[in-house]
């Protein structure tokens, strides 16, 4: 064969050797991993002690080097080894490039969705004084007003139910008492008062004096330079109560004084004629000036028992008035159960207040101041709904003055509470009472009460 014909022969056989490689690369299986997408990275930068690089507007993590070492600006000659991209550094050393596919990256918001999902689902939120506070959760807290769609027109028409209530609660004994003949010794009436007793000690404790801590431990308000604030104001109103009750009791053992002075003087010239007509209808032996002292520390007892009766009722107003703003201004999410929560609260105090009103005796209260009073307390409510209703729009509950004025006010109620439910009802009535030695079934139908209207009241705390 010539030797030009062998020459064009070879070449022939070497365009079809090439042509028959180029088809087998490109027929390969699709398992092969395809050419990289990328050929350089770029722009690189640190997040914290993890370096990232730029492609066009994408950032990709690069695996391997940290903030100790000294990152490179790029990397190039990019390629990939299965479904890993890699990059070569300026020592000729291969870096790992993350580039996530679609679905890993659809997968990992989706996890990051069910982990939020979780954690909401953990959270437990609840109100204060228009105030929602969150436990299990890590939430920023903000302080700022917070805007929520109200339902005003079921807030307006449940005022009414707690009017309702409130004035069963309160009115309930004192009906019971003045037109069923209802005796104040019989033990119904005994253990009413004690299941009062009960209520009123444990609002002062665990609702009052918890809530001012509350208001005055938020994160709102800064820390407070000194820390027994919320102490501090309880015992101011303790304070008071017992100057309230030490100075009203003074002053009617000075206007009795005065009176018993006026009508010795009055009846000094006729005192011979009335010693011998109550010598002569008096049996031997008999002590007028002893019966009529008896006569006058029995009505300073129930002017007392008055006295106590008002300062009772002016730290359940106070108090009342602040449920019914919480009550009002807490979102929709809650509204509904904390509305059946204040609805039992409301009775059950409205009866430790009937029954004390009740227990009043008719020389120092007649049944329309009865009356009065206990309309103050049914009133006082759907008064402080009302007034919440009018700010619903402008309240805020994490204002610091708000924060202040509200937990001043709980504390001031929680002292006056305590006082009179421990020293006026709970001492008066088992330690210098009937209580001190009645008998096994009073003893332990009162006790029973008592303990019941405390652990009541208690449970209601943990949703108000």
């Amino acid at each position: 064969m010539p030797v030009h014909m062998r020459s064009a022969f070879s070449a022939a056989i070497l365009l079809l050797c090439a042509t028959a490689a180029a088809q087998t690369t490109t027929s390969a299986p699709s398992t092969t991993a395809a050419a990289p997408a990328i050929t350089a990275v770029s722009d690189c930068h640190a997040h914290s002690t993890v370096q990232y690089c730029m492609v066009g507007t994408e950032e990709y993590q690069v695996v391997g080097p940290t903030k100790t070492e000294e990152f490179e600006s790029q990397y190039t000659d990019c390629h990939t080894h299965g479904d890993e991209t890699y990059c070569v550094n300026s020592a000729g050393d291969d870096v790992q490039i993350l580039v996530e596919s679609e679905e890993h990256a659809e997968e990992e918001h989706n996890e990051e969705e069910e982990e939020d999902t979780t954690h909401n689902e953990g959270e437990h939120c609840h109100f204060h004084a228009g105030v929602e506070h969150c436990t299990g959760g890590d939430e920023e807290v903000t302080c700022e007003r917070t805007d929520r769609s109200y339902n005003k027109p079921l807030r307006i028409g449940l005022l009414f139910v707690i009017l309702a209530t409130s004035a069963i609660g309160v009115f309930g004994p004192i009906i019971a008492s003045a037109f069923f003949r209802m005796s104040q010794k019989s033990i119904v009436f005994c253990v009413l008062k004690q299941f009062g007793t009960g209520v009123i000690l444990s609002t002062a404790f665990v609702h009052l004096f918890t809530h001012a801590d509350l208001m005055f431990g938020n994160e709102c308000l800064g820390e407070l330079s000194y820390e027994a604030t919320t102490a501090a104001v309880f015992m101011a109103g303790l304070f008071l109560s017992f100057l309230v009750d030490y100075l009203g009791a003074r002053f009617l053992l000075w206007r009795e004084s005065k009176k018993r002075a006026a009508n010795n003087e009055a009846g000094q010239s006729a005192s011979s004629e009335l010693a011998q007509k109550s010598a002569s209808s008096t049996p031997d032996g008999a002590d007028v000036h002893g019966d009529m002292r008896g006569s006058h520390d029995h009505l300073h007892g129930n002017m007392d028992a008055k006295l106590n009766v008002i300062v009772l009722e002016a730290g359940i107003i106070f108090h009342s008035l602040l449920i019914g703003l919480t009550l009002v201004v807490s979102g929709d999410s809650f509204f509904l159960t904390l509305f059946v929560v204040i609805l039992f609260h409301q009775m059950f105090e409205g009866i430790a207040l009937g029954t004390c009103i009740a227990g009043l005796p008719k020389t120092v209260a007649s049944m329309s101041q009865k009356l009065l009073m206990a309309s103050a307390f049914a009133l006082v409510t759907p008064l402080g709904m009302g007034i919440g209703i009018g700010v619903l729009d402008q309240f805020n509950g994490n204002d610091p003055s708000t924060l202040v004025a509200i937990g001043t006010l709980d504390a001031l109620s929680a002292g006056i509470l305590a006082w009179v439910g421990i020293v006026e009802m709970l001492a008066r009535d088992w330690i210098h009472g009937s209580l001190l030695n009645a008998s096994v079934l009073r003893t332990g139908g009162a006790m029973t009460a008592l303990v019941a209207g405390m652990a009541i009241m208690s449970l209601l705390g943990k949703w108000a």
